[in-house]
């Protein structure tokens, strides 16, 4: 989806990676678990985006930070444990991206005013 202001097009994906500081990748993987609806380990979600388990470990890091997704643990039965992560509930994510472009918009109007 594409947003018009004044002389620049913007599109949706470049709003929301930049509300979160998200390189593609990162927001690559957060849409995959955004539209999955599930919890999964970092071998699965390598799987379903293609990407190197190193780059999805980078990727998931941060997104973890970013607290757009949580991290679970998980006991096997024969000892041991693997993690899992799943997204944020969708709402919550929309609300921060508002917020975040409500908070810029904010901050050109102050500029543009002292101009």
């Amino acid at each position: 989806m594409m947003i018009d202001f004044a002389c620049k097009k913007i599109e949706l994906r470049e709003i929301i990676k930049c509300s979160f500081n998200l390189n593609k990748t990162e927001y690559n993987i957060l849409l995959k678990l955004l539209k999955a609806h599930d919890k999964f380990s970092i071998v699965k979600i390598s799987e379903l985006t293609g990407f190197e388990r190193s780059t999805v470990q980078k990727a998931v890091k941060k997104l973890v930070k970013q607290k757009l997704l949580v991290k679970t643990q998980v006991n096997m039965s024969r000892g041991g444990y693997l993690f899992k992560y799943k997204t944020k509930d969708k709402m919550d994510i929309k609300s921060r991206i508002v917020s975040a472009v409500q908070s810029w918009s904010s901050r050109a109007e102050r500029e543009v005013m002292d101009w």
